[in-house]
């Protein structure tokens, strides 16, 4: 439907068919995993809405040059971002709004510049699009902002939002939205995909992104296994499967690390927690399946109650992300969490 796009055809089709009937929808929120490619289909459904396609896809934030641009801002201080808020727009009628600073977050000057571009006119045709790529990164102040121009937007205006995770979004933007899921592409899609691509080491991609193109894309393995070894490490530990002093070279390591972001970390968990409650509970098929002699073997040392009191450990420190919290302190303090008894 939409050239080079990988997957979700039940996606592709709803927008196709927005397209024919010309009945648009000011609000279209997409929601699904990282790496499904809900930026990249709100670009190419832009392009479709405005022409010039080639303009476009220079907001595609995974470029070189934007990569460097969002790295460069996580060290200015935050008053200079404040002053000047981040967003990629080469052409005239589409701006991108991505999250900003060392948080990662959709600020509230970001906001405010939204809805003062949204009253432009379009410079061509009828029609300005605005993507606003992981809006479940929006602060409360910021949230509330874009609310209000939910409320009353633009005739001309139709606003793309992406999230990974709808739910923190406020309920009364979900509400404003027409809300399209995105799914995990299957194993022959992610194989037609790793082929066309010509990816490396691609049954390995393909196993560890989880039916994600854009993550087995752009996997970096070695750093990837470091990290989730790490991780496997932490649970081994926290699990009293080894001692607390192997996790301590880990920690060190990370507390001497600026640029580790603890969110990496946090989504390993997540995934090797996961594993370990299908082999609780079912022993089905899992995502690490590299890691299975090791995982089949932690789950007979942990219940159910473990895997439940683990999980609320990490999501109490995943609310805390915004706030700045220290990973080193964070990880140290979630061993000791789940070595006390449930």
């Amino acid at each position: 439907m939409f050239e080079n796009f990988w997957g979700n055809l039940h996606v592709q089709i709803t927008l196709e068919n927005m397209i024919e009937r010309e009945r648009i929808p000011q609000t279209i929120l997409f929601a699904g995993l990282e790496g499904l490619g809900k930026a990249t289909l709100a670009r190419r459904f832009a392009a479709r809405l405005l022409g010039s396609p080639e303009q476009i896809e220079k907001d595609d934030l995974s470029l070189e040059d934007n990569v460097s641009s969002i790295a460069a801002r996580e060290k200015l201080p935050a008053d200079k971002r404040n002053d000047d808020p981040l967003f990629f727009g080469t052409h005239p009628d589409f701006l991108t709004f991505p999250p900003d600073g060392p948080m990662r977050q959709i600020g509230i000057p970001q906001m405010r510049l939204l809805k003062e571009r949204a009253q432009f006119k379009p410079l061509h045709g009828d029609r300005r699009v605005f993507l606003i790529d992981q809006a479940d990164r929006a602060n409360e102040q910021a949230a509330n902002s874009l609310l209000k121009t939910l409320e009353e937007p633009p005739d001309h205006l139709i606003l793309i939002m992406t999230a990974d995770n709808v739910y923190d979004l406020l309920p009364t933007i979900r509400s404003r939205s027409v809300l399209l899921n995105f799914s995990p592409l299957n194993n022959d899609d992610m194989k037609d995909f790793a082929r066309v691509r010509g990816l490396d080491q691609a049954e390995r991609r393909i196993a560890l992104s989880g039916g994600s193109p854009g993550v087995a894309a752009s996997l970096d393995i070695e750093l990837f296994q470091k990290r989730r070894n790490a991780m496997l490490t932490l649970l081994k530990a926290g699990a009293g499967a080894t001692p607390y002093a192997s996790w301590l070279p880990i920690s060190e390591t990370l507390g001497r690390s600026k640029s580790e972001k603890l969110e990496l970390y946090l989504k390993l968990l997540y995934e090797l927690l996961r594993d370990l409650t299908l082999l609780v509970e079912s022993n089905a098929a899992i995502r690490n399946v590299d890691l299975r002699a090791e995982l089949a073997a932690l789950s007979s040392r942990v219940s159910r109650k473990w895997l439940i009191n683990a999980v609320k450990s990490v999501d109490e420190i995943a609310a805390l992300l915004r706030r700045n919290i220290q990973k080193q302190i964070a990880l140290d303090g979630l061993i000791m969490q789940l070595r006390r008894p449930v």
